[in-house]
């Protein structure tokens, strides 16, 4: 187990797609409709080293009731800026395109947390602020202080994609398993 803390540096360049590793400090909620407002008004926060996570929580006054991870792929054509102004981490579930992959490639990393474990999460977290609290609970920028929250490196800064090589392993097994054929372009030519 690695352990992280905000705001974060170059020790992620040293992580591995598949490394275990717990994150204290500060990060920053942000869904959809976060990333177009810092597109257009600019970010609230300082970025250098920040970490962003797709989050939609529940917050009942001052406290998070739960803060489970957003499907990051939604973000996919939203990210690029907040790497090119320093984030060094992203945070969600299920992964994120080959561009973001190229986005991160030697300057940033894609944690993932587990879908499902919303209440886990926030027990690791304790609500420190918010920004733009008129775009409504779910798409406000939340400012939570983590303690060891658990992670897995989904992507890391070198290329290394766990979601893509699960699904190329999952493809190659289902394919052995029901013995078919990949058919070449080479092969359809000359059926």
């Amino acid at each position: 187990m690695i352990d992280l803390t905000t705001p974060l540096g170059d020790e992620v360049l040293d992580l591995r797609a598949g490394d275990r590793v717990t994150l204290t400090g500060t990060i920053y909620t942000a869904r959809d409709e976060a990333h177009i407002r810092m597109m257009e008004e600019g970010i609230p926060f300082d970025p250098e080293g920040a970490a962003i996570y797709h989050c939609g929580p529940v917050v009942q006054g001052d406290r998070l009731v739960v803060a489970g991870p957003t499907t990051s792929a939604r973000m996919n054509e939203l990210t690029g800026f907040l790497i090119d102004e320093g984030v060094r981490a992203l945070i969600g579930k299920g992964g994120m395109s080959r561009g973001v992959v190229e986005d991160l490639r030697g300057r940033a990393v894609y944690l993932a947390f587990t879908g499902g474990c919303a209440a886990l999460a926030a027990a690791h977290m304790r609500l420190h602020g918010v920004y733009f609290e008129d775009l409504g609970m779910a798409e406000a920028i939340w400012i939570i202080e983590t303690d060891r929250l658990p992670l897995t490196v989904g992507i890391d800064a070198h290329g290394g994609d766990l979601f893509r090589a699960v699904q190329e392993r999952a493809k190659t097994q289902f394919l052995q398993r029901f013995n078919i054929h990949r058919i070449t372009s080479h092969e359809t030519r000359h059926r």
